[in-house]
C-alpha cells in the first residue's frame, strides 16, 4: 500500500517526499493531511537541525491538487472551502516550522506544489524544474492561504504575472479568475486582517459556470472556452 508522505532521518536532517509519483505527486486529500502531520511533528523535534521537502522520482515536485478529486471533494464552493481549510493548515504548518525548510525541486512544480514551495524557507532547483499556476484552465483561483505565500516570495508584480498568465494560457482566456485574482492581490495588501466572509469569497469560483467549464475541458483534454460567469 503505497505510503503519501515518506519521512526520512539523516542525523540532523529529516526529509519528506511526497509521494504519488504515477500522478506526477499531484497532492489528494490524504497527501495534504500527511504532510501537515509530518511537519508539525518534525517541528517539534529538538534533534533536528532542517527539514527538506521532496517529490518522489526525477519528474515532479508535485503537480499541483489531484484533480480526480474535485468530482467528490471540490465539486462546489462549501466544499472548496472546508478543502482549502486542510491545504490552507499545510501552508501555516511549514511556515511555522521551528526548523529551518527546503524544498529540493525537479521537474514539475506547479499549483498547490508551487504553493508549498513557496512557503519553504529555500528552494533548490534543478534544470528540469517548471513552475506556474495554470488554474486559470479550470476557470478556478487561488484562496488567500494560497496566493499569500507567493505574493510574499515573489512580489504583487511577479505573482499577477504568474496566476494571470498561467505560464499555458494568457489572461484573456480566463477573464473571470483574471478579475478574481488582480481584486486578491491588492486585498492581500491591504494591511487590515481579512475577514471570515472574505476567506469564503476566494472559494466562490466553485460555483461559477467557468469552473464546470474549465474542469470539464480539463478532463476531457480541450481548450476551455470560458464565458466570464
Amino acid at each position: 500500500m503505497r505510503q503519501p508522505i515518506l519521512i526520512e532521518r539523516d542525523a540532523q536532517v529529516a526529509t519528506i517526499t511526497l509521494n504519488n509519483p504515477d500522478k506526477l505527486n499531484a497532492m489528494d486529500l490524504s497527501m495534504w493531511q500527511g504532510l501537515t502531520e509530518a511537519i508539525q511533528s518534525l517541528s517539534a523535534d529538538d534533534t533536528l537541525r532542517c527539514v527538506m521537502l521532496r517529490g518522489a522520482g526525477d519528474k515532479a515536485f508535485a503537480a499541483g491538487a489531484d484533480i480526480a478529486e474535485f468530482d467528490t471533494m471540490r465539486a462546489n464552493a462549501a466544499q472548496a472551502q472546508q478543502y482549502g481549510e486542510i491545504t490552507n493548515a499545510t501552508m501555516r504548518a511549514i511556515a511555522e516550522c521551528r526548523h529551518p525548510t527546503i524544498a529540493l525541486i525537479q521537474g514539475a512544480c506547479v499549483g498547490g506544489g508551487l504553493e508549498i514551495a513557496s512557503m519553504c524557507d529555500l528552494r533548490i532547483c534543478g534544470k528540469s524544474s517548471r513552475f506556474g499556476v495554470p488554474v486559470n484552465r479550470l476557470g478556478l483561483v487561488m484562496s488567500y492561504g494560497e496566493l499569500g505565500g507567493l505574493v510574499a516570495l515573489a512580489g504583487p508584480a511577479t505573482a499577477l504575472e504568474i496566476v494571470l498568465e498561467g505560464r499555458v494560457f494568457d489572461a484573456a482566456e480566463a477573464p473571470l479568475v483574471a478579475r478574481w485574482h488582480k481584486q486578491f492581490v491588492r486585498r492581500l495588501l491591504d494591511p487590515k486582517p481579512l475577514r471570515p466572509e472574505e476567506h469564503a469569497e476566494s472559494y466562490a469560483c466553485f460555483d461559477t459556470e467557468d469552473f464546470r467549464i474549465g474542469h470539464r475541458a480539463f478532463i476531457d483534454k480541450t481548450r476551455p472556452q470560458f464565458v466570464g460567469r
